[in-house]
């Protein structure tokens, strides 16, 4: 019962969209003016990482509840994410709580979880901005292949780890909200 609009369906084209401004603003309208949404509980967006002019043009459109940050364990990560989660700040826009992705690799074998990543991302922007980590989503092959296909991997594994997982962040999300 989720709805879904992407940017990819409306491009038709695999060429990039190379979008500043005027162009993103009209756009980030359009999916809220445009679409015929119909009664939603909640309306979440997928946005790049950073803090450009999609951004800014939510914040500026609409009354968010709040933002979810998304990173990875690797230090690295962490620097992009704390530049949009202090944008956030600035703006007045909550930051809801933290998903880690990619916490760990776990083997189809012999299922041992192995961090791949060296780094605590999510434990350490959690720390400083005081917010809970939502979840944790480990690295698994059918995951990606799942997601590659277009097929929630919830709809084919509604017992497993990770569904267990997804379903754990949608109620620390609803408790939050």
């Amino acid at each position: 019962n989720m709805k879904l609009m992407s940017f990819g369906f409306i491009s038709g084209n695999k060429s990039p969209a190379i979008w500043r401004g005027p162009m993103v603003a009209r756009m980030t309208g359009q999916f809220f003016e445009d679409v015929l949404w119909g009664e939603l509980d909640y309306l979440i967006l997928d946005l790049p990482p950073g803090t450009g002019d999609i951004q800014l043009t939510l914040v500026q459109k609409i009354a968010l509840t709040g933002a979810i940050i998304v990173t990875t364990p690797q230090d690295l990560a962490v620097l992009d994410v704390k530049k949009g989660a202090d944008m956030f700040k600035k703006v007045n826009t909550r930051v809801l709580g933290i998903i880690e992705n990619m916490t760990e690799f776990i083997c189809p074998h012999c299922h041992k979880p192995t961090k791949i990543f060296k780094g605590t991302g999510g434990d350490t922007e959690s720390k400083r901005l005081n917010v809970q980590i939502l979840g944790r989503i480990p690295l698994i092959p059918e995951l990606a292949e799942s997601t590659d296909s277009g097929t929630p991997f919830v709809l084919k594994n509604e017992v497993s780890p990770i569904s267990e997982e997804f379903d754990k962040i949608c109620k620390n999300l609803i408790k939050v909200v």
